[in-house]
């Protein structure tokens, strides 16, 4: 599904291998494992790549085929991994365009970015287990599992984990994060 598209993009702006990795600062070892779906890539490499494409990282994960009615199941979904120390998503919504739900997990002590960021998007974040400290326009929220916030994801944020047990939340994005 990623690397299907990933490949699809490449080609579509003439980039070999070696092309596209010097530009978005990454192996040719690693973008072949992407696209023969080998392995899945960091956040900080889909960024990299939808900088070079100049699309969202949504975009990436398009699917113009989506079905009507799509099931999630554990097991099977694309999982967006991050360096230690930052967040790791699941997918639980085809790429459509029009809306990003992903199942996140923070580790004790993890983030979900560095420093808080903004992106033109509206963010429903719910704790399922855990606690999360949520980051938002300079403020800081302490949710615990049930609670659930929303704003305007212009406003730079971000989630953390500062508790020492682990927490899971389902963040959904609308329309998905550029």
């Amino acid at each position: 599904m990623l690397g299907d598209r990933l490949r699809e993009l490449r080609q579509q702006h003439g980039y070999t291998l070696r092309q596209l990795a010097a530009e978005a600062d990454v192996s040719s070892a690693l973008l072949s494992q992407i696209e023969n779906g080998a392995t899945d890539p960091s956040l900080a490499t889909l960024r990299k790549l939808a900088r070079v494409f100049d699309t969202s990282i949504a975009m990436l994960f398009s699917e113009p085929d989506a079905p009507a009615v799509y099931i999630s199941r554990p097991g099977t979904r694309s999982r967006l991994a991050a360096p230690p120390g930052q967040i790791a998503y699941d997918r639980l919504t085809p790429g459509r365009g029009d809306l990003e739900v992903l199942q996140a997990e923070l580790a004790p002590g993890d983030a979900s970015s560095a420093q808080p960021w903004s992106h033109p998007s509206t963010e429903c974040a719910i704790v399922l287990e855990g606690t999360v400290t949520a980051e938002i326009g300079g403020a800081t929220y302490q949710l615990s599992t049930g609670e659930a916030v929303t704003f305007d994801s212009r406003l730079p944020h971000r989630y953390l984990n500062t508790s020492t047990e682990p927490a899971r939340l389902v963040i959904a994005v609308t329309p998905p994060t550029p």
